[in-house]
């Protein structure tokens, strides 16, 4: 029997997208048990759920009082939640939605691969184009720059333009990545609990890129797995709480650059980098005012 797969999905007022989302894990076959952790909500999103789908023994939903972010939440659903005993848990963000065999397939890659603990699919929009992100690598100061000011699409033309997203052509074979989306991520339950999960100092934004930063380090690399896909509506949740998102982005950032980078650099230069992170923040922040 292959070994079946415990489920995630953080929830914050995503509303009919998280139906979806929950529908497309239960009609995985691989998918043992799903577990809707809801960081109080004050939407109708786990309405609908109940309403959709009622008790079910395969699926249960978990109710906090406080936001606690998302990587709590995480935490959350694998210290009280998940089975010590299962081989895999799928982390899925609450509007994404995985096609049909992506969770085979993702499994599939890592079963191949014994040293390697996390897999991410090929993320495609609503209208099935490719999305920014389902591809990365880690970021740093330069690399952060070219993406910043849009030079990473240049990567084409010289690998010193190369950002975060990788803008080359996607492999259409499995490959060892850096990172991949965090909206989708397949990993071995017994290399994150030896992590002690996800770092809960990240509010939301670049914890992803942290554990697969801290995955590496521990000798147990990424995979991408082109063959398995999700279908990403992107911000549909940050969407109710634009300015708290953006900030929280900026901080991931800091704290990203602070935690694994910052000794390579003197403090002035330090002060440097961090001080263009809230830079960004600032100049950037009018335009999500914009789209409230």
């Amino acid at each position: 029997m292959k070994p079946a797969i415990d489920c995630v999905i953080v929830n914050f007022n995503t509303g009919p997208a998280l139906v979806r989302s929950v529908a497309s894990v239960l009609e995985q076959s691989e998918a043992a048990r799903l577990v809707v952790i809801d960081n109080a909500s004050s939407d109708d999103s786990c309405a609908r759920l109940r309403e959709a789908f009622g008790e079910r023994p395969e699926l249960k939903l978990v109710l906090n009082r406080d936001n606690v972010g998302f990587a709590r939440a995480v935490n959350q659903a694998l210290d009280e939640e998940i089975d010590r005993d299962s081989r895999f848990v799928l982390i899925l963000n609450p509007d994404a939605e995985l096609e049909p065999g992506a969770l085979r397939a993702l499994r599939s890659a890592l079963e191949a691969q014994p040293d390697a603990a996390l897999a991410g699919p090929t993320v495609v929009g609503e209208g099935g184009g490719v999305l920014r992100g389902t591809l990365r690598r880690f970021p740093d100061p330069a690399k952060s720059l070219m993406t910043v000011t849009g030079l990473w699409r240049l990567e084409g033309r010289h690998a010193r333009f190369r950002g975060v997203e990788v803008a080359a052509e996607l492999p259409r074979e499995t490959v060892r990545a850096e990172a991949v989306s965090g909206a989708c991520m397949l990993v071995r339950s017994d290399a994150l609990r030896a992590l002690g999960g996800m770092d809960p100092a990240y509010g939301l934004h670049c914890e992803d890129l942290d554990l697969m930063f801290r995955l590496r380090e521990a000798g147990r690399p990424c995979l991408f797995v082109p063959s398995a896909r999700v279908i990403h509506q992107q911000g549909v949740s940050s969407g109710s709480r634009p300015l708290w998102v953006h900030w929280q982005k900026h901080r991931g950032m800091q704290r990203f650059f602070r935690k694994f980078q910052a000794d390579d650099y003197s403090p002035p230069l330090r002060w440097l980098i961090i001080s263009g992170i809230w830079l960004r923040y600032a100049v950037t922040l009018p335009l999500t005012l914009v789209r409230r």
